[in-house]
């Protein structure tokens, strides 16, 4: 289970943006968190994940608050693949230095083998999308968040990439906290939705 616990943050001592906020993901729950672009959303995720320390809460996976260093069990993925990969390294490299190398599930992601040796710049959109979630789905992930991450791909790229990420998080029984502006898309694929703005409120 992963406890969000009074999580609070802001930029400056003047304006927090946001405050005391609380929930509950459990194993194999998706959830999808709605708010409007700006609201601070992205920010929440890149707490819950680690890359950022909120001012005060704590976030614990199953039972224990996880270092911010080595392998973390809540993993998170955006809308710019492009920004989270080495432009100078061949795709297979990107997989291989996360320690990710699943082939069955490259597959799951219609990952052709023949893009492997390729540059990120060489790839398209979806397919750099395509290759981040194949590296972030990795036995140790436990909780993913997926902050906008079909946003910038056509729709025939999203309704594919939806339907493998629902197939293998409810199969490896991944909670999924599903980061949205698009209130349609949440009320299709996540078993309940949270409002950013009235979780700030609380």
């Amino acid at each position: 289970m992963l406890e969000i616990n009074n999580i609070s943050f802001r930029y400056n001592p003047e304006r927090w943006i946001f405050e005391k906020i609380n929930f509950v993901l459990k194993p194999g729950e998706i959830i999808g968190l709605y708010g409007e672009s700006g609201s601070g959303k992205s920010t929440f995720a890149k707490i819950i994940a680690g890359y950022m320390l909120p001012d005060n809460g704590t976030v614990i996976a199953d039972g224990t608050e996880y270092a911010q260093k080595g392998r973390n069990p809540v993993q998170i993925i955006g809308q710019h693949p492009e920004k989270a990969i080495n432009p100078r390294w061949r795709m297979e490299q990107v997989l291989k230095e996360s320690g990710n190398f699943d082939v069955a599930l490259m597959q799951k992601f219609g990952i052709n083998k023949d893009l492997l040796q390729r540059f990120p710049s060489q790839l398209s959109g979806g397919e750099l999308q395509r290759f981040c979630l194949a590296r972030t789905i990795a036995p140790e992930t436990k909780y993913l968040i997926a902050d906008e991450i079909t946003t910038m791909l056509d729709t025939i790229n999203q309704a594919q990439i939806w339907e493998t990420i629902l197939e293998v998080v409810k199969q490896r029984k991944i909670g999924m906290l599903v980061v949205s502006h698009e209130l349609p898309l949440l009320e299709r694929i996540c078993d309940r939705i949270l409002s950013f703005e009235e979780l700030t409120k609380k």
